[in-house]
């Protein structure tokens, strides 16, 4: 069993999706192995990790609108303001989502559906540095 790790850079531009995919494939591919698992795994608590379409931007303009809603950036509703308004909304955010995805490994490749992509989702209104880690082990 091998084991093969390193880390993706990112400065986001504010709250958005930024597609990560051939990113991990490029990684994936490095690694030279064959079959296995992909962790993906981002070290921030405003920002997460989303498995979904990637041929309609529609769906991530609904997802946002969505989670705009369901989690409001209002100074009335939350304690936590240090970092600003939209601070704790995205804590709130990354936590109804998820900060790991683990995607299967097949004939060094990535085992995605046609139409799936890995975005990483920023949660935040400004843009900030992320780290996302990808663990892929196997033969």
């Amino acid at each position: 069993m091998k084991q093969y790790q390193k880390a993706i850079a990112l400065e986001t531009t504010g709250k958005t999706f930024h597609n990560i995919t051939k990113k991990v494939e490029q990684i994936v591919s490095e690694s030279d192995i064959d079959t296995g698992l992909c962790v993906i795994f981002v070290r921030h608590t405003s920002a997460s990790l989303v498995i979904q379409e990637n041929a309609d931007p529609d769906v991530l303009k609904d997802l946002a609108n969505f989670f705009a809603q369901l989690v409001p950036e209002d100074k009335m509703r939350y304690i936590h303001s240090t970092e600003g308004l939209d601070d704790m909304p995205a804590h709130i955010r990354s936590v109804l989502t998820n900060t790991s995805e683990q995607i299967p490994i097949a004939t060094n490749r990535l085992v995605l559906g046609t139409w799936q992509g890995i975005y990483l989702w920023e949660h935040r209104q400004r843009s900030h540095y992320r780290e996302i880690v990808v663990h892929i082990i196997g033969n």
